[in-house]
């Protein structure tokens, strides 16, 4: 397959999955923001928004305070903001377009659609009027995109890298928003005294719903949510969708299914990355300090992207 082909169908996938993420994330921060006993706590909590995605500094440009307004605005539909939803969404289906002649009718159906009815439903006022709607929206248009995908796709190289775009951007957002949930931590008042159980319980649950893994955590764990098995389910449980393994492992199968003679360094990279989540442990990761570790599973990750992009792809975007 040319390269360029397999980057249209690689960033296809990766900004499907980016809009959703950031439909996830918002949605959480949204449900978060509900609990909030301080205002700085509220901002703070979309602060944490901005930090995830990488873009305090253009936010910050332009607004002087993180405000759930602002923020869920420039999220969601600024077109200057190359990662709102509204810009993943476009750049998915520029990419889809490029590639119509090999695309299943189907996918590219699937992804216009989302394009039209997106915009009807922005210019309709929906983000103002309700914007969980319209984040539960975006959650099914990708769930629906995938599924066509797995229903239509040939699997040949085109579903490789379409699959392998779709899980190196998930296990991207899901330690980036594991790492700053956690550093920021339950909401507290004002006097720094102990949050009250039942908000600690309601912060747990909306950050596993954000990765549609609290009716999972409830059937293997049964118990209290903790932070230890919150941890434990969304990095090192594989049969967890969303979790690091999950993600990484899936990373691996598609790179080794690519590979060729000038890739076997990225499949052993990958392959590295896969068997240390595997075989990991929460003691370890606490003990190396969840922020550290973190921080150096999402630096593995980019790296492996940048190998993917140079052995497969057009230059890394």
């Amino acid at each position: 397959m040319l390269s360029r082909t397999a980057d249209h169908f690689f960033w296809m996938a990766r900004y499907a999955e980016r809009a959703e993420n950031t439909a996830r994330m918002l949605e959480v921060s949204y449900q978060t923001a509900l609990l909030s006993t301080t205002d700085q706590y509220a901002e703070g909590n979309w602060r944490g928004v901005l930090e995830i995605s990488e873009l305090s500094d253009q936010y910050f440009a332009t607004f002087s305070r993180a405000s759930a307004t602002d923020v869920i605005d420039f999220m969601v539909q600024d077109p200057d903001n190359p990662s709102s939803m509204l810009s993943c969404v476009r750049a998915a289906r520029e990419n889809a377009r490029a590639v119509r002649g090999v695309l299943p009718t189907e996918v590219w159906e699937t992804l216009n659609g989302t394009w039209l009815e997106m915009n009807k439903m922005l210019k309709g006022r929906v983000l103002q009027k309700d914007p969980v709607r319209l984040f539960d929206w975006i959650k099914l248009r990708s769930h629906l995109l995938r599924g066509v995908q797995v229903g239509t796709m040939l699997r040949d190289e085109a579903y490789h890298f379409t699959r392998l775009g779709t899980f190196l951007e998930r296990a991207d957002n899901t330690a980036r928003i594991l790492d700053v949930k956690f550093q920021r931590g339950t909401p507290h008042d004002s006097a720094g005294s102990q949050v009250d159980v039942s908000a600690e319980f309601y912060y747990w649950a909306s950050l596993l719903r954000s990765l549609s893994g609290f009716e999972i955590y409830r059937r293997l764990y049964r118990d209290a949510i903790s932070s230890r098995a919150v941890v434990e389910l969304l990095i090192l449980r594989e049969d967890m969708p969303r979790s690091l393994a999950a993600c990484t492992g899936n990373m691996a199968k598609m790179v080794a299914s690519l590979h060729d003679s000038a890739s076997h360094t990225t499949v052993k990279m990958a392959g590295r990355l896969y068997a240390d989540l595997k075989y990991g442990s929460v003691s370890e990761i606490f003990a190396t300090g969840l922020h550290e570790y973190l921080e150096t599973y999402l630096s593995r990750v980019n790296e492996l992207g940048e190998r993917i992009s140079r052995d497969f792809l057009v230059p890394f975007k």
